[in-house]
């Protein structure tokens, strides 16, 4: 085995090392810093902060409100949070500005998905829902008044019709509710 080496073809470590420096050298200028760094020395066209790769920017955590257990400004279901591209990382900042990032500046707004609870509170919301829900009291509360006329509708034609039934009902809901909050209060 030694000997075919000896005859002619190259040795593996001498193979090894420009084949390796070549998958460097093509990793360094096309890998997750390779484009920032291409960029930065003016190869080419820059790239947006919001196109970094994970990794290259680091996010806020977003501000939540503790009444709605979403985050503060949700607007048509998204919300934004701030990004900080790494240091040394050159892009192009939301003002389309080519900046060099030392870490501490805002590079891009991060969009995250969030629910539009326009300031209502959770907690008062199902307390209005498990006691005057028959009423459509959560409904009316959280701003859909047609969809809270429909259930008082519903809820006095069924009385009227099934009156021992829907009071039935109602009466054991609320000692059901009664009995878990007790439990709770126990334990």
């Amino acid at each position: 085995m030694a000997a075919a080496w000896l005859s002619g073809l190259a040795a593996p470590g001498a193979v090894a090392a420009p084949f390796l420096g070549v998958l460097w050298l093509i990793s360094g200028t096309t890998g997750p810093w390779g484009a920032a760094a291409t960029a930065a020395a003016g190869g080419e066209e820059l790239l947006k902060c919001e196109d970094l790769k994970v990794g290259q920017y680091i996010c806020k955590d977003p501000k939540i409100n503790d009444a709605t257990q979403e985050p503060v400004n949700c607007t048509n279901y998204t919300a934004h949070v701030p990004c900080f591209p790494a240091p040394n990382i050159t892009c192009k900042d939301f003002s389309g500005n080519e900046t060099h990032f030392t870490g501490n500046e805002i590079g891009f707004l991060k969009p995250i998905s969030c629910r539009n609870v326009n300031g209502y509170s959770y907690k008062v919301a199902v307390a209005l829902s498990l006691f005057l829900g028959w009423l459509g009291a959560d409904r009316f509360y959280l701003g859909y008044p047609a969809l809270g006329r429909e259930t008082v509708t519903r809820e006095v034609k069924g009385f009227t019709e099934f009156r021992v039934f829907g009071l039935f009902c109602d009466i054991f809901v609320v000692i059901i509710f009664v009995l878990w909050i007790g439990k709770l209060l126990r334990d």
